[in-house]
């Protein structure tokens, strides 16, 4: 029988209980224990190939849909224990989430690197990063702004390689410690006990989950309408790129509206997961895979231009290199700015829908 796609928004529509709550939670809680033992058939290590990384990934999502569950339909779950899991929760998605965001990050800009200078194949983790004083790959004589790109991008290639692969290194032991910690049993054992007895209030099973799933829908919308997006009605932005290099080593200011709004479209997603788990076809549903690929990219550019910006910051780097890691930094920024421009392009499919 197909499935009843709910609208919130519907005051006809047919309540959705607090009974829809648990069911999706002990699913979630099961897929977790699931992704768990495969963790473990495959060695228990936190990343690498196969089942081992698609275990994590799957440890990852079913945490993020439990805790942002929980964060949605909080006054519908006991406090206590909500309380003491969130943070548990957050801690462990984040852990096992650094490992490949530093593998992504190195490869994303080595990938643009090579498209900027147009010169022969950077070294990856596969080729060796040409040693100090020896003769590095052979390139055409450069002439010009392109020439002096070409000359810095292989050494700042090696010098982003180095820096995030040790980055990376590190978050896999992290990650390794993590999934042997203490900390991380206790995490376990209570998302255990969760797939088959659910915390609710004595009054969740016969609450109607629509006004909290109206409130992340609100909380979502009134985010995008504070976002500038009239400076994002072009793709690229100029002024986001004026203080990229500076000695402040803080987030960019501008970023952090659009990452909240990135993560508030993520708990409105699943938000409507819990009463209609195979989506829904209001406007703004049907907008949120289109908007949520742009703040994917935009997360990702905008943390890839922090890592060429501190990559530059490297003390007695060569003017060549830190020449190439401006001009990847700036591409980086564009990047940034064309996803915002994307974002509004996908947003204002929803707004069209509404009105």
């Amino acid at each position: 029988m197909a499935q009843q796609h709910l609208d919130p928004t519907d005051p006809t529509a047919e309540p959705v209980k607090g009974d829809a709550l648990a069911r999706y939670l002990r699913s979630q809680a099961t897929e977790f224990l699931r992704a768990l033992r495969l963790h473990r058939e495959t060695g228990g290590t936190a990343g690498g190939a196969g089942g081992s990384a698609e275990a994590a990934l799957a440890l990852r999502r079913s945490a993020r849909r439990i805790s942002g569950s929980l964060h949605t339909y909080r006054p519908l779950l006991d406090s206590a224990w909500s309380e003491e899991i969130r943070p548990e929760l957050a801690w462990l998605s984040g852990t096992l989430a650094l490992e490949h965001a530093c593998e992504a990050r190195l490869d994303r800009l080595l990938l643009a690197l090579h498209r900027l200078s147009g010169a022969t194949p950077l070294p990856t983790q596969s080729t060796p990063a040409t040693a100090p004083g020896a003769a590095g790959p052979a390139v055409p004589p450069p002439t010009g702004e392109r020439g002096n790109l070409t000359v810095g991008a292989a050494k700042a290639g090696a010098l982003l390689e180095r820096q995030l692969t040790l980055a990376r290194t590190r978050a896999h032991s992290t990650a390794l410690q993590a999934l042997g910690s203490s900390r991380f049993h206790a995490v376990a054992d209570k998302l255990a006990v969760l797939a088959s007895d659910v915390p609710l209030t004595p009054a969740a099973v016969g609450t109607d989950l629509r006004p909290l799933t109206d409130a992340a829908r609100e909380r979502l919308t009134d985010a995008v309408a504070a976002l500038p997006l009239v400076t994002a009605g072009h793709p690229y932005n100029a002024e986001a790129l004026v203080h990229g290099l500076s000695p402040d080593p803080a987030p960019h200011a501008q970023d952090a509206p659009w990452h909240q709004v990135r993560l508030l479209l993520r708990l409105y997603r699943y938000a409507r997961e819990v009463p209609t788990p195979d989506g829904d076809d209001s406007p703004l549903h049907l907008c949120v895979p289109a908007a949520g690929r742009a703040l994917n990219r935009h997360r990702d550019a905008s943390e890839a231009a922090a890592a060429a910006a501190q990559a530059a910051r490297t003390p007695r780097i060569a003017p060549a290199t830190a020449y190439a890691l401006g001009v990847l930094h700036a591409d980086q920024r564009h990047e940034v700015e064309a996803a915002r421009f994307a974002f509004q392009q996908a947003w204002q499919k929803q707004t069209v829908g509404t009105s």
